[in-house]
């Protein structure tokens, strides 16, 4: 894999304008500033993708202000692509910038044969990440996350494989992603014992997905963690795309990993009433879901991917409209039979 340099792309130097168009949040009681909206790289930027359109992307976004690329070890396909992606554009187009970037990684899931491939083992972690920094040429990562809770493995070790992630230099804040409330309160304890920074949840989080509103907010605002939501537009079904049924060329028609026609179906009504508040706030409804996300207690960022550079910024016009009354939140909850947290 390598940048075509017969590209036509012109040495890129960023926005004078970048940090007037964003916002910034602090993550919990931090000192860690994310913007209100991050790129994930979780899909378009693997070997199969697009380079020239992954580096247009790329571009956008931090001229955009958005300041926090987000991967994780077995982003691609296949995994480990999107890091390498990643760091062939990071090498031409922002290594100037590296001081600017806010860079996350992350591992978990299931990246390479054997029993030392997966989950939570510090054999696998620090693996991991010697791994994912080598992919993407840098020294360090940002943000270093355990990508999902290891129920065999004692938490006690994962959270010590972390500290000592941040001590060796290779993370400058850890974060978990994936873990319930109690889970992230025992980590939590453990890593404010070791004296290690974490600063940070990412959570799956949307109109259609409230889950973290029971519990995992309150303990995250508790425990002084900021929280990062990802698949805020419930993998597309927040969007345009179907407000009139189910096109041929959408993830729900061919049934993808995550979302299928039956999903749509029965959240068709829904999403045609919710558009409509949307248009009344003279917002499309990717971008109201987006700001209702925001609006919420203790979402320091909200997480997108983009296909192209037109959709990120239509996503961040988000941005434009972050109130909403009390009126519009209650005729949301109505739609979705939301009853209370």
């Amino acid at each position: 894999m390598q940048i075509n340099d017969k590209s036509g792309l012109t040495e890129y130097k960023a926005s004078s304008e970048r940090y007037n168009i964003m916002k910034y949040n602090r993550s919990g009681k931090s000192g860690l500033l994310l913007p209100a909206i991050s790129l994930g790289l979780w899909h378009n930027f693997g070997e199969v993708d697009n380079m020239l359109n992954a580096r247009y992307i790329l571009r956008t976004a931090f001229d955009l202000g958005i300041t926090h690329f987000d991967l994780a070890n077995n982003y691609g396909p296949p995994f480990g692509s999107a890091e390498e992606t990643f760091g062939l554009i990071f090498k031409k187009d922002f290594k100037q910038y590296r001081d600017e970037l806010i860079i996350s990684t992350k591992a978990g899931y299931d990246m390479w044969p054997g029993p030392y491939g997966n989950l939570g083992s510090r054999k696998y972690l620090i693996a991991s990440i010697d791994q994912s920094l080598k992919r993407m040429g840098l020294d360090y990562v940002d943000i270093f996350y355990h990508h999902r809770p290891d129920p065999d493995t004692p938490l006690e070790e994962t959270m010590i494989a972390l500290s000592d992630i941040v001590r060796q230099g290779k993370a400058l804040y850890v974060g978990i992603s994936n873990y319930q409330a109690k889970e992230t309160a025992e980590a939590s304890k453990l890593l404010k014992e070791l004296k290690v920074p974490f600063v940070i949840h990412q959570a799956r989080y949307s109109l259609f997905d409230r889950w973290v509103e029971k519990s995992l907010l309150n303990t995250l605002d508790n425990n002084g963690l900021g929280c990062i939501a990802f698949s805020p537009l419930a993998q597309g079904m927040l969007t345009d795309k179907y407000l009139n049924g189910i096109p041929k060329d959408s993830r729900a028609f061919k049934n993808f990993t995550y979302l299928d026609t039956a999903q749509v179906e029965n959240n068709l009504n829904k999403i045609q009433e919710l558009n409509k508040v949307a248009k009344n706030r003279n917002q499309k409804l990717s971008q109201m879901a987006i700001s209702w996300l925001l609006a919420q207690k203790n979402i320091t960022s909200v997480l997108v991917g983009a296909s192209s550079p037109n959709q990120l910024k239509e996503n961040v016009k988000s941005l434009d409209n972050l109130k909403f009354s009390k009126e519009e939140l209650n005729i949301i909850d109505d739609i979705l039979n939301f009853s209370g947290k």
